[in-house]
């Protein structure tokens, strides 16, 4: 059906004469003036049904929205009104008024921040807690684990017989003639034993023995913390997991740069650095001339241990700079992957307790520059040597720079970037000149492997090939990555890995196994354990839930003498 025309729904009697148009556009807009100024209300299903409960008719008219307005509105109520004297009315009406001057929150609409600060709403947290929490451990995932017993590890090892050039064995000719004669008579025969025949060979050899140490850490979950946090996550789950994850990343760390005490057969503690020297010179591009020195710049050392210390202190140097930058240099001990340094100012020396860290480097020299810490970490919390532990045991970094490793050397620069990778190949020269060894991989810091790469790009491009891969159009990727090392001594391709953990300045180079068939040595690196990590949960005799860890073992390398170390290695 067709609607009526407008002339119909705004006219009078059909009787009445038509409405013109400006008539009936007068009476459209007063109905729609209505219609925006009748009473709206926003109705939920509740308000229909206490309506119909109350028994009477839903109201349209707009509800307050403060307190004093609902107040106002129940005041005028005719049920109220009638059983109320005007007087009382008007009493309360005062009253309220009053009350409205002294509380202005009886005017104030309820709002995110009103009438409670946090506002009247919900928290949208999302469970469990995020573990943003890296945790890789190559070399633990990598290293064999097998069964130890006792309180150490022994074995023996050959190290030598002639003709090997290894052990300190020296070589020998084995010509011989008809007439040829050798004594093999042990010592004090009475009749000498000559037969005609070869020279006797010799040999050399030692035993080693690796104490087995104790480690542990724990963790402890309150019954508040636990009981709390019912509902958003299993605190007493997330400590377990966590100890877990800790115990593991601590050893690694161990196998890589544990130090064990010289008492129980490992290197022991480091030495301090010597020749401690400062230099003021004009600062260099990129770098940053000293500010707010006016004196003298008083400056002691440590031996970087790793993450587990550092050596004793050295005695105080001292400078008096201008306008410039100072470089902190030193000789070294072997071993360490690097120096802390730390520094203070004045007329005079102001002590430890005013000497703060101001960094570390993995070379023999640190340059001061910029402003100067004043506060941090004080020399004075270094009371004593924190490079080796009695219940610890040699890591990798310590033996592939120890005086067993095959082949040391401390670059104190950057890598080539005329002949890159060289400082290796070097390394592949001497491991094969000594003992023929042919290694399998060389662990870096992140920053050096880029720097290595970086060297590879400057290098002459008539000696390297990079091809940059094209996507369709527009999509272009560049970059490249040190990957393989070219043992150019044997031809074998060395993997260059990046370790997590690794000091800035310091690589290793490894093998995992030994180019000898018969040597008895399946793996060159391996963990003896006389129990394996496990997890232990005290019983409860407070108010809290208690556990440990605890492992018992030790790593043993079988032929240091076929791994290396270039360290000293200068950040770009």
């Amino acid at each position: 059906m067709a609607l009526p025309r407008a002339e119909v729904l705004f006219g009078d009697s059909p009787e009445a004469p038509a409405l013109s148009k400006a008539e009936v556009s007068e009476r459209f807009d007063e109905l729609m003036k209505s219609v925006d100024t009748a009473p709206t209300r926003t109705l939920g299903p509740g308000d229909v049904v206490q309506a119909f409960t109350e028994g009477r008719g839903i109201s349209f008219e707009q509800q307050p929205t403060t307190a004093y307005g609902a107040l106002t509105k129940t005041l005028s109520s005719p049920d109220l009104v009638k059983g109320l004297s005007p007087e009382s009315l008007a009493s309360i009406t005062g009253a309220l008024d009053e009350l409205k001057a002294q509380q202005p929150d009886l005017v104030k609409d309820i709002t995110t921040s009103s009438p409670v600060a946090g506002g009247l709403v919900a928290f949208d947290l999302e469970a469990p807690a995020k573990m943003l929490t890296p945790r890789p451990t190559p070399l633990r995932n990598r290293i064999p684990r097998r069964k130890g017993i006792g309180l150490s590890h022994r074995f023996k090892v050959i190290s030598g017989f002639t003709g090997t050039g290894t052990g300190g064995v020296g070589n020998i000719h084995p010509g011989i003639q008809d007439t040829t004669q050798n004594n093999f008579a042990p010592a004090g025969a009475s009749n000498s034993l000559y037969y005609a025949r070869g020279p006797k060979i010799s040999y050399a050899g030692y035993d080693k023995t690796v104490a087995y140490s104790q480690f542990s850490v724990s963790d402890q979950v309150t019954w508040s913390a636990q009981y709390a946090g019912q509902g958003y996550q299993d605190i007493r789950q997330l400590s377990r997991t966590s100890l877990m994850y800790s115990s593991m990343l601590l050893e690694e760390r161990m196998l890589l740069m544990g130090r064990g005490t010289s008492g129980n057969g490992f290197l022991g503690a480091l030495a301090a650095p010597t020749g401690l020297t400062l230099t003021a010179r004009s600062a260099a591009g990129g770098e940053t001339a000293l500010t707010g020195v006016s004196t003298n710049i008083y400056v002691k050392v440590t031996a970087d241990a790793g993450d587990f210390g550092q050596s004793v202190l050295t005695a105080a140097a001292n400078v008096a700079p201008s306008t410039q930058v100072v470089d902190v240099t030193v000789n070294l001990p072997a071993g360490a992957t690097g120096m802390r340094v730390y520094v203070s100012t004045g007329s005079s020396d102001p002590g430890d307790s005013a000497r703060f860290y101001a960094g570390r480097t993995g070379t023999n020299t640190f340059t001061l520059q910029g402003a100067l810490p004043t506060s941090g970490v004080a020399a004075s919390t270094v009371t004593g040597d924190t490079s080796a532990y009695a219940s610890g045991y040699d890591g990798i970094l310590p033996i592939c720079t120890g005086p067993d490793s095959g082949y040391v050397n401390r670059l104190n620069a950057a890598f080539s970037t005329s002949n890159p990778g060289v400082e290796y190949q070097n390394a592949f020269v001497s491991l094969y000149t000594s003992v023929k060894a042919d290694p399998d991989r060389i662990l870096q810091n992140g920053a050096d492997r880029k720097q290595l790469s970086d060297a590879l790009k400057v290098s002459s491009s008539s000696n390297y090939r990079m091809t940059i891969t094209q996507d369709q159009l527009t999509g272009v990727t560049i970059g490249d990555v040190v990957n393989t090392i070219i043992n150019e001594v044997t031809g074998k391709g060395v993997a260059v890995e990046v370790h997590p953990w690794m000091p800035q300045g310091s690589s290793v180079v490894l093998s995992d196994s030994l180019p000898i068939p018969d040597s008895e040595v399946s793996d060159v690196w391996s963990v003896f354990n006389v129990q394996d990590l496990m997890g232990i949960d005290w019983p409860v005799n407070q108010f809290a839930f208690e556990s440990s860890s605890y492992w018992f073992g030790t790593l043993l390398c079988y032929a240091p003498a076929w791994n290396g170390a270039v360290t000293g290695i200068k950040a770009a």
